[in-house]
């Protein structure tokens, strides 16, 4: 398999699980992953690299969840204190 062959699959694996991974991630999938993580990083040098090369070569396009904000409640404004002024006799 040339380095090529596992970025593309290493890519579509990405975006079939919805983002790219950190390492500890990827290893965790065992056996479910297309390339192992010891080949792409004797092959590449690193995951940093291997996550670089798949970015430019095969960029991982995933939409991301639309968060709503909560809607924000407006506070009534403070009651003033009043204030009793006592006679200094």
């Amino acid at each position: 398999m040339t380095k090529d062959m596992m970025i593309k699959a290493l890519s579509e694996y990405f975006k079939k699980e919805g983002g790219v991974m950190d390492l500890p991630v990827y290893k965790s999938k065992g056996s479910d992953v297309p390339v192992k993580d010891y080949l792409l990083r004797r092959a590449f040098g690193s995951w940093s690299r291997v996550l670089s090369v798949v970015s430019k070569r095969y960029p991982v396009d995933v939409v991301a969840p639309v968060v709503e904000e909560a809607p924000v409640e407006k506070k009534a404004p403070a009651k003033k204190k009043k204030v009793e002024k006592k006679d200094g006799k």
